[in-house]
Parts: structure tokens; sequence; C-alpha cells
């Protein structure tokens, strides 16, 4: 099978890539990324000289790069390709709205020129708003987005969904709740976290801690995604969650404890714009229809997460001593004081 990975050299995408190498010896993979400042090549050094595997730089709004690579015939196509982080959207909105409404619609045209057997648009729970305190959210859940970066994303979705319905293009949308696991760029919680109490820094927990969020390990959803390449319906949605709902603050204490940290260096800061208080994924179908379940638990792949991080102290001192810092500084300002 010969499948185009778009945004393969981030977090989720490079963890896809190194499992399908890994697993199906007859994949052929093409990876188009555009490495801004959250894709990094180094996710894939182990892989980079494997003959199955080829990187080539650039974006997904480009429509004749996409067009003469889709060119060339694939399979499949996953696309990854987003800007993902929520508080940057809230700071710049626009370039979500282009890399994930209209960078996905460039894909979708040249799908639509150069067919592909199957595409799966990689997305997020967020696109269904904030829950309650109970219930999960469904794949028939109507889309209330909350945060720039959620909308640009369920505005993706839509258009998937439109080229299937219009078009009959062979899509499938997968909604993943909150990933983690190695690799992850250090602006997201569980690496921050991680990252800041080894560092000696302090921890900053939005508002009063007490959000949810259901917590899914990167290798599980990279299992679930080659199920739904291999095996999905086009047309249809699938959920994919870790079934596993922990309050951000629970979090926090989890990860001090693993690496024998007190807890008196969370600080809390001022509350992120539009928070969204809980999120929860009902998985149910991708279990019936493909037989899929996690096989992480939460303390046993937060503790590897860990220890990941704890032995690539180089990969992320390089990301958070660069220009990363400036940004850090800039939504949680000077917290220095409170690692004391």
């Amino acid at each position: 099978m010969r499948i185009l990975v778009t945004g393969g050299a981030g977090f989720i995408g490079s963890n896809f890539i190194r499992h399908l190498l890994t697993t199906d010896p007859d994949c052929r993979i093409v990876n188009l990324d555009k490495l801004t400042y959250a894709g990094n090549l180094e996710n894939l050094a182990d892989v980079e000289r494997d003959p199955r595997y080829r990187f080539i730089k650039g974006s997904i709004c480009d429509a004749l790069l996409v067009d003469d690579l889709l060119k060339e015939g694939f399979d499949a196509l996953v696309n990854f390709a987003a800007e993902s982080h929520v508080d940057r959207s809230i700071q710049d909105a626009k370039a979500f709205v282009e890399t994930n409404m209209l960078g996905t619609q460039t894909i979708l045209e040249a799908c639509r020129r150069h067919p592909v057997l199957r595409m799966v648009q990689v997305s997020t729970d967020e696109v269904y708003g904030s829950l309650g305190p109970s219930g999960r959210f469904t794949e028939e859940s109507p889309l209330c987005p909350n945060s720039p970066y959620a909308a640009s994303k369920a505005g993706g979705d839509l258009l998937v969904a439109a080229y299937f319905h219009t078009y009959g293009l062979p899509v499938i949308i997968t909604r993943s709740s909150n990933n983690y696991g190695p690799y992850q760029f250090p602006e997201k919680m569980i690496p921050l976290f991680v990252t800041n109490a080894l560092a000696g820094e302090p921890l900053p927990l939005y508002g009063d801690g007490l959000h949810v969020r259901d917590w899914l390990h990167v290798q599980d959803h990279c299992e679930a995604l080659v199920l739904i390449l291999k095996k999905g319906v086009p047309g249809e949605v699938y959920n994919i969650g870790g079934n596993c709902e922990r309050t951000n603050i629970d979090v926090a204490h989890l990860i001090l404890s693993a690496l024998g940290k007190p807890d008196a260096v969370i600080t809390h800061v001022k509350d992120r714009l539009g928070h969204d208080r809980r999120y929860a994924l009902d998985t149910s179908k991708l279990e019936r229809t493909l037989g899929w379940r996690p096989r992480n638990t939460f303390e046993t792949g937060l503790r590897e997460t860990v220890c990941w991080y704890e032995n690539y102290v180089a990969w992320w001192t390089r990301i958070k001593d660069g220009e990363y810092r400036a940004y850090y500084q800039k939504t949680y300002g000077d917290l220095t004081h409170a690692a004391r």
C-alpha cells in the first residue's frame, strides 16, 4: 500500500509513520510536512534511511505541490497536517483557518483529480464543544466548537463530509480525545508539565484545574487509525478515545509523583478564554464495528511517557530554549518565582 501522510513530522503523524513501518512491511510512505514550529524531522530520525519512506517539505495549501504528488499514484492519504494548539489560535486564528480548512480543501480537490482508495481526515473531539458533568459525545453529536482551533477543524470536517456526499470521495473522519506519549511538542499540557518539572520550573495550571479530559495514548490512537484506514467504511465518522477521564490537576499530581517533585510547584494561572470544561467520547461504534479498544492504561502510559522525556532531554531542551521560550512567556507570564 502506497500512503501519502500529510503532517507526518508532528507528534501523532510521526508516531503513525513509525508504527506503520514497523507493522506493515509492504507499506510505502511519502511524508509531506511544512515543518512549522511543531514539525520536527528528529521525530523520524530512526526511519529516515528506510527505503520505504520518503520525506518532502511542503504545505498542504500548495495546490500545485499536492497535485503533483498525488499524480504519482497513492492507495491512501492520511491527513494529520494541522495547526493544533488552542492558545495559539486564540492569539491569532488566521493560520488555523488557512491550514485546517483551506489546506484540507486543497487535498480534497487533488483527490478528486487523482483518486485514492481511501482518505482519512484526522480530527479532534474539540469540534463537539464542551460537555456537562455527565454523558459522552457520539459520532452523531452536533458540532459546537468553542475555540478558533476547534472551529477550523470542524470546518475541515464539514468539507470532508461534503466531498463524500457531493463527489463520492472515499473519505473517513476520525475524532480522537487528548493524546499523550513520546515526541509531543512541549506546549501541550503533559509534556509541558513533565519538562517544566524536570527543569525545576513551575507547572502553569489554568483556572481551578478541574477541567476534564479523556486521555488516549498515541500508540493506541495509531493502532486505531491503521484499522480504520484498512477496514473503515467511507463516509463514516469514528470516535477514538481512551475511556480515561482525569481532571487537569489530577494529571499534574500524577506527573509530580512520578518524578518525586512537590505539588507546591503547581501554579494556578488565569484561565484560558472560552476554556471547555469537559470532553469525553463514546467509542462504542469503533469497538463494535472494528473491534478496537485502547490497550494502555493511563497510569502505565503516563509513567512511560515521563520516562521518555527523562531520557530525551536534548530533544525537548532544544525546543524549549528556542523561540518557544518567548511564546511561553507571552502565554503564561514570568512564573520563575513560583518554582522556588
